[in-house]
């Protein structure tokens, strides 16, 4: 738990993750990710409860645990007057790294730094910095590994790259890293915890959040511009999203009685359907459902 005024950031989560288990932990802005990963690091006390990393308790032995963390933090903090390997052999010589020159220039190949691993911190791009600071976070093979935006400011290109690099991390790693890109979250994990306002909404693999949560999205869109009313009256929905008054996104159990259903309202009104089709529903909208709930919930 760790409470602002009277505000509680985070309030009472508990989650357990496993050796070579790579674990997507989303929610709002807002919701505690970054400071339950701080807890987690030791870089910030918890105001109750315990937590332990490689059953080392953080509060009673947060140095023993900080040996055995790989982090990157969300505000990634870098000497910029210092070069890339200077800088990477710095973060070496705290950790005692032996041979210390392998681990930087295995590290710097791993995290595809080597075109700009002669300059300055200060002079490199806001992805290749943060390329810098994953490369920190791993020259030390730790054994759990833990990131807080690991993609933010990478190119499309770049972002296909870390995410190998990630992936391959996870086979003999503990992972748990955040993200707000939920594609990268379903490319590279297979278990999502969610939490929304300090407290846990979700935590289970994917596959059994799309199964308990409402199955199917049916999109269509229409050649006329239709009003929401004109849904309500549908047996088989269960919630709707429109992007605009021509375009509907349709939650449903039941997406082929919705699709006859839609197919009826279009001929009773006369309406022009351009397109119609169903999907699973994808991570993004599983996250809004539980957060938007969540948010309900308190009110």
């Amino acid at each position: 738990m760790k409470v602002y005024g009277s505000q509680k950031a985070v309030d009472h989560i508990s989650f357990h993750v496993n050796k070579g288990e790579i674990v997507g932990f989303l929610g709002p802005n807002g919701a505690g990710k970054s400071t339950t990963m701080k807890i987690l690091t030791g870089y910030l006390q918890a105001d109750g409860g315990t937590c332990s990393v490689c059953d080392i308790d953080v509060a009673t032995d947060p140095i023993g645990v900080k040996k055995r963390i790989g982090y990157l933090p969300e505000l990634n903090a870098l000497y910029y007057d210092m070069y890339v390997r200077e800088y990477l052999g710095f973060i070496a010589s705290l950790h005692k790294v032996g041979h210390a020159r392998l681990a930087i220039e295995k590290t710097i190949s791993l995290v595809g730094l080597e075109r700009e691993s002669g300059k300055k911190l200060g002079q490199l791009s806001k992805g290749y910095k943060q390329r810098v600071g994953l490369a920190a976070s791993l020259i030390h093979q730790p054994e759990v590994l833990i990131l807080d935006e690991p993609t933010s400011g990478l190119d499309p290109n770049q972002i296909v790259e870390i995410r190998e690099v990630i992936r391959q991390q996870g086979k003999d790693k503990t992972v748990l890293f955040s993200s707000h890109i939920l594609q990268e979250v379903e490319a590279i994990c297979d278990r999502v915890i969610i939490i929304n306002k300090g407290t846990l909404v979700a935590d289970d693999k994917l596959a059994n959040l799309r199964e308990q949560s409402v199955s199917n999205i049916v999109k269509v869109e229409f050649k006329e511009e239709v009003p929401e009313e004109l849904f309500n009256n549908l047996p088989a929905l269960q919630s709707k999203i429109n992007t605009n008054t021509n375009n509907w996104q349709l939650a449903t159990a039941d997406p082929e009685s919705l699709r006859k259903q839609i197919l009826e309202l279009a001929l009773q009104h006369n309406l022009n359907i351009v397109s119609l089709q169903s999907e699973n529903r994808s991570l993004e909208d599983i996250f809004r459902t539980l957060t938007q709930e969540a948010v309900t919930a308190s009110i």
